[in-house]
């Protein structure tokens, strides 16, 4: 029988974890206390106490010690599953989790996201910006890595932008990619276009790489690899300028974001100033019905501290009026913490970018494989699909920005990204986030920030949401500004204070924001010189919260300023607040009267009558990550149809001519209907024991 889940849907309350069962041990999760009624062994974090060591005592049971994790202080060990309790009863012992699998076209999307148009209009490439990408390791030499600048801040090793190769799957100590997505996903972030004549250079094409691998051959791989790569990228990162990490990797969401050495890890990262970026997975509609689904997010993606991305399609064009969701992208809530995800969407339906001539996907996938301009020894490209492909498209927009601004926070840089992003009608908060990625506006509102001096005009488009999604709610009527306390280091998206003071994003302004200009003293505040300026600052606060030089105060009440400020996950049921205590999925039969009123809940627009990856019950368990024994897996391919948009064997064409403005156009789309079915459907369970990767399989993953 399920247990109901009720969740204190307040701001800054704590997050929901799996109920324990009769009998369970506190310090083991779900899996784990599972395993531990059978026989055989287990490969587990063993996350200490402040001081401790537990390595003494893991040998002692039979365990058998693997590497040490210090960015979260644990210890990855194989145990046997009888000893599992004991080795928990251990004093130093804070928590033990298994070590989860993981796994994991450009001449088109540049020019739609806008990133071309940034490097022809303010000539940035990522040059001097680091990106890391965990993945399955990065091709030994390809054209397109090459760097014929003369730019001492661009690192390059033997020839190729690859400063660093790590591989925590082998050992080996030179690149090699046997599989073929990391490299793949390294081309989209900071390929040059060198065999295509520049048609299908990526994002940031001059930025260096530091190639971190995790996943073998077969796109498999444990979270504590995972770990270990941003643990490593977190050390290193003064001396690659590491400022980005791509993770178009997932795991199971198998426990809250607060307690999972994953996520954790990743929060380390962030803390450090390291933007992640992460593939928000494709489990966006049922494989066997192809009916539309929500709550397949995977970690880390789960986390609000890094920066989660759906896909999108560009269908074929540059053209952005004629962009759709992509049926395959993952959409939320987050299972157990039930958070607003994605953070963006970005095209990855098609997408062209490197090969590598010696790792299975060449021959595995030779149907996709493209030529270049150029006559080469092999097909130097390949076309794949899924939210693998979208994660690095925003990591390389996020080394444009960061090129423009050193100065950006990782939770200012996704302020920005939503901020700039367009919305498209008929889809909901839970399924594009704050919207489609707009590089050229993000990499604007970059620079103003940088180059603006006093009474400067705060940059607009009528494109741009002008709203972000800060935790379960969407917040609109204001101007970023970058001197405000949420985007520093020390707050967590979502947070409802800082330290004991209010959250402020920035100023106040009306409908088009063109009554803010940049300030005398930095900053931005509304215009003196504007109608109705009244210098409110735009924050978390009930209270009136103005600028003390000012007499004129109005009240800025959190997620209410206007009537599509509503909570995201739980939708306008509530009247764009919190709905404490509310049961998931209750209708108006069985909601508490004295509780709320008895309107059917919902979130986002989805009733309790529609598909869940997970269930609509409110029992959350891990049905649609196991696959009856004792293997979790994360299937992430991404069915159906697989594009190719261009002549394998022809010359890519050319769109970088198109001017960024034109390819808006009128957005005609019908509303997006999801019929609900009589019955709630679970993700039927997965069989396959390996785990694979976010997209970038056969052409579609």
């Amino acid at each position: 029988m399920g247990l109901a889940i009720v969740l204190a849907c307040a701001l800054g309350a704590a997050s929901p974890v799996w109920a324990a069962a009769p009998g369970d041990h506190p310090k083991l999760d779900k899996t784990l206390n599972e395993r531990a009624k059978k026989a055989g062994h287990s490969r587990v974090i063993v996350m200490l106490k402040s001081g401790w060591s537990a390595d003494a005592e893991a040998k002692k049971l039979g365990g058998k010690l693997g590497g040490s994790l210090g960015l979260i202080n644990a210890k990855v060990v194989e145990v046997p599953n009888d000893q599992l309790r004991r080795l928990a009863d251990f004093a130093g012992v804070a928590r033990i989790v298994e070590d989860r699998p993981t796994s994991g076209e450009m001449n088109r999307v540049a020019v739609t996201v806008g990133a071309r148009a940034v490097q022809q209009a303010y000539g940035y490439s990522g040059s001097g910006v680091g990106v890391a990408v965990i993945d399955s390791g990065i091709v030994s030499w390809h054209d397109d890595l090459t760097y014929r600048g003369n730019s001492s801040k661009v690192l390059t090793v033997n020839g190729q932008r690859v400063a660093a190769f790590v591989d925590f799957v082998n050992g080996r100590t030179t690149p090699y990619d046997d599989n073929g997505h990391g490299t793949h996903v390294a081309g989209i972030i900071a390929g040059n276009g060198f065999d295509s004549l520049g048609v299908r250079a990526g994002i940031a094409p001059n930025a260096h790489l530091v190639s971190l691998k995790v996943l073998d051959s077969q796109g498999r791989g444990v979270i504590s690899n995972v770990i270990a790569a941003l643990q490593w990228a977190v050390a290193n990162k003064a001396q690659y300028n590491i400022r980005v990490v791509n993770l178009s990797v997932g795991a199971a969401v198998t426990m809250s974001y607060n307690v999972d050495p994953l996520t954790l890890a990743a929060k380390r990262a962030v803390d450090a100033g390291i933007v992640v970026v992460t593939a928000a997975g494709n489990l966006g509609r049922d494989r066997a019905t192809g009916q539309t689904q929500y709550g397949g997010i995977t970690a880390p993606g789960n986390a609000p501290w890094v920066l989660t991305v759906g896909a999108s399609s560009h269908e074929g064009t540059v053209d952005r009026s004629d962009d759709i969701i992509a049926p395959y992208s993952s959409r939320g809530p987050s299972a157990i913490d039930y958070q607003a995800k994605p953070d963006i969407v970005a095209p990855g339906t098609g997408t062209v970018s490197l090969s590598d001539p010696a790792s299975a996907m060449y021959t595995t996938y030779a149907a996709y494989l493209l030529n270049g301009s150029l006559l080469t020894s092999y097909k130097p490209y390949l076309s794949l699909t899924g939210t693998s492909m979208s994660a690095p498209v925003v990591a390389g927009s996020v080394a444009l920005m960061l090129q423009a601004n050193p100065t950006l926070t990782p939770n200012l840089v996704k302020a920005i990204l939503q901020y700039t992003a367009q919305v498209y009608p008929g889809y909901n908060a839970l399924t594009e986030g704050a919207g489609f990625l707009n590089t050229k506006g993000a990499v604007d509102l970059t620079q103003y920030f940088r180059v603006a001096t006093s009474g400067l005009p705060y940059p607009a488009d009528a494109y741009w949401s002008k709203k972000i999604i800060w935790g379960n709610h969407r917040v609109s009527h204001g101007a970023i500004d970058p001197k405000s306390n949420a985007w520093k280091l020390s707050v967590t998206w979502g947070a409802a204070d800082d330290q004991g003071d209010n959250v402020v994003w920035g100023t106040l302004c009306d409908d088009e924001c063109d009554n803010v200009v940049w300030g005398t003293n930095g900053g931005v505040v509304c215009d003196p010189a504007a109608e109705q300026c009244d210098n409110v600052v735009w924050g978390t606060s009930d209270d009136p919260s103005c600028d003390p030089a000012l007499e004129q105060c109005d009240n800025v009440v959190w997620g209410t300023v206007a009537d599509d400020d509503d909570n995201v996950v739980w939708g306008t049921d509530c009247d764009g607040a919190d709905c404490a205590q509310v049961v998931w999925g209750t209708t108006a039969d069985d909601c508490d009267p004295a509780v709320q009123e008895c309107d059917n809940v919902v979130w986002g627009t989805m009733d309790d009558g529609d598909n869940v990856v997970w269930g609509t019950s409110g029992d959350v368990d891990l049905t649609v990550w196991n696959d009856g024994g004792d293997n979790v897996t994360w299937d992430t391919s991404a069915s159906g149809d697989i594009p190719l948009y261009d002549d394998p064997d022809a010359a890519p064409a050319c769109f970088d001519g198109y001017s960024f403005e034109t390819l808006f156009g009128n957005i005609a789309m019908e509303p997006v209907l999801i019929e609900p079915l009589e019955t709630p459907v679970l993700l039927s369970p997965v069989t396959d024991t390996t785990v694979t990767i976010l997209g970038g399989t056969g052409g579609i993953v």
